[in-house]
C-alpha cells in the first residue's frame, strides 16, 4: 500500500505580517510550524501502514524552501519518503490553485493507494483543499474522518462526523480522507529515526517537473479569489461597571441584555 500525506507549514503565531500589494501572508523561516492538523494525518497515515505490508508513507507539501523542516519532522515521525513542490511561480495560490499543484504533483509520484490530509491547516481554515485534490485526481473522498474502521485490500471502511451525525463509510481505493483532530494521538519524532534519515536527500520539484507547466494555472495567476485588504479587528475595552444590592445588579445586567437583544 502507497500511503501519501499532505503537510503544510503554517505561522507559529497570530503575529503574522501581510504583503499589502497582494493581500497574501509574509511567511519567514523564524515564525513557522508544522500545521497542528497535519500531525493527527501523520499518525492516521502511519495507522494505515502499520495495517499492511510492504506499506510506505510518503509525505508532500506545497511552500518555499523552509518547509523542507516539516518535510524532515514527518520523516523523523515515521515517513519513508517526502517531496517538497516548491517555485516563486506558485506563490500567492488561493484554496484552488493550491489543490491543483499538489495534484499535479501527485501525479508525477505513481499509482498511490490513500491519501491523507489533515481537515484543515491554522492558516487558512477552509478545509477545501484535500477534497478539491481529490476532485482534479478524480477519485473518491471521505472527509472529518474520526476513525479507520477496517483496511482491506481494496477499500478502507470509516467512521467520519459532521456537525449534527455521524455515519460509518466503505471506499473503495484509491480515495483522499481528511482527517480530524480527535482520530489518534501523534507520535513525537524520534532520535532513532532522525540518525537513520540523516543522509536523505528529500526531492524537490517546481513548475517544469510537472506535466502542466503553464503558469497560468497557478499561484496568484491561478487564483480565482484573491484577498482585496486585509486588517487587524478593532480592540476595545471600554466596559460598564453596574454598582448596587446583588438583585439590583441582576436586574440591571438583564434589562442590558434585552436592550441589545441577547435575550
Amino acid at each position: 500500500m502507497k500511503i501519501i500525506t499532505c503537510i503544510k507549514q503554517v505561522p507559529a503565531s497570530s503575529n503574522v505580517g501581510v504583503d499589502k500589494e497582494t493581500g497574501v501572508l509574509i511567511r519567514d523561516g523564524n515564525n513557522v510550524k508544522m500545521n497542528p492538523y497535519d500531525l493527527f494525518n501523520l499518525e492516521a497515515a502511519f495507522i494505515l501502514k502499520e495495517s499492511s505490508q510492504e506499506a510506505l508513507v510518503h509525505a508532500i507539501s506545497m511552500g518555499p524552501p523552509q518547509a523542507l523542516e516539516v518535510l524532515k519532522e514527518a520523516l523523523y515521525m515515521g515517513a519513508d519518503e517526502a517531496t517538497l513542490i516548491s517555485d516563486i511561480k506558485f506563490a500567492g495560490a488561493d484554496v484552488l490553485a493550491t489543490s491543483y499543484t499538489l495534484s499535479e504533483l501527485i501525479k508525477q509520484l505513481g499509482k498511490y493507494d490513500v491519501i491523507v490530509c489533515g481537515k484543515q491547516t491554522t492558516d487558512g481554515d477552509t478545509a477545501q483543499v484535500g477534497p478539491e485534490i481529490a476532485e482534479f485526481l478524480k477519485i473518491p473522498h471521505v472527509p472529518y474522518v474520526k476513525e479507520i474502521i477496517k483496511v482491506e485490500k481494496d477499500k478502507l471502511t470509516l467512521r467520519s462526523g459532521y456537525d449534527d451525525y455521524e455515519e460509518i463509510v466503505a471506499v473503495k481505493l484509491p480515495c483522499l480522507i481528511t482527517i480530524e483532530k480527535e482520530t489518534n494521538t501523534p507520535r513525537l519524532p524520534s532520535f532513532r529515526r532522525r540518525l537513520l534519515k540523516e543522509d536523505y536527500q528529500i526531492a524537490i520539484k517546481s513548475l517544469q517537473d510537472l506535466n502542466d507547466k503553464n503558469p497560468k494555472n497557478y499561484g496568484l495567476l491561478g487564483s480565482p479569489t484573491q484577498v482585496e485588504e486585509i486588517f487587524p479587528p478593532e480592540k476595545s475595552s471600554a466596559g460598564e461597571i453596574i454598582k448596587g444590592k446583588k438583585e439590583e445588579v441582576v436586574e440591571s445586567l438583564i434589562n442590558i441584555l434585552k436592550e441589545r437583544r441577547y435575550l
